[in-house]
């Protein structure tokens, strides 16, 4: 069998070595085992997500006052328009 080096941040490895402990694998068992499922899946075996961000104030507010409109607690006054031509004449009065 051949050997691959893979290089990992120490920090990842060790949050990596401890996820993958608890769930009874080994770093080495955990890439083995992707690496098959792409083999036979053609594709990502799981789904590719990014670390969740904090939202800052300003889109945490426009979260809260859309759904507090959606729920009917605000009025809802923003303009709606049927078609592109009616949203041109809005934006040309202003």
């Amino acid at each position: 069998m051949a050997t691959t080096t893979i290089r990992l941040d120490d920090k990842l490895k060790k949050e990596l070595s401890k996820e993958l402990k608890s769930m009874g694998l080994s770093i080495n068992g955990y890439f083995n085992l992707a690496a098959r499922q792409l083999v036979i899946q053609k594709k990502v075996p799981f789904e590719l997500v990014t670390e969740s961000e904090v939202p800052t104030e300003t889109t945490r507010r426009a979260l809260v006052e859309a759904e507090a409109k959606e729920l009917g607690i605000i009025p809802d006054d923003s303009p709606s328009f049927a078609n592109i031509n009616d949203l041109k004449d809005f934006l040309d009065k202003e």
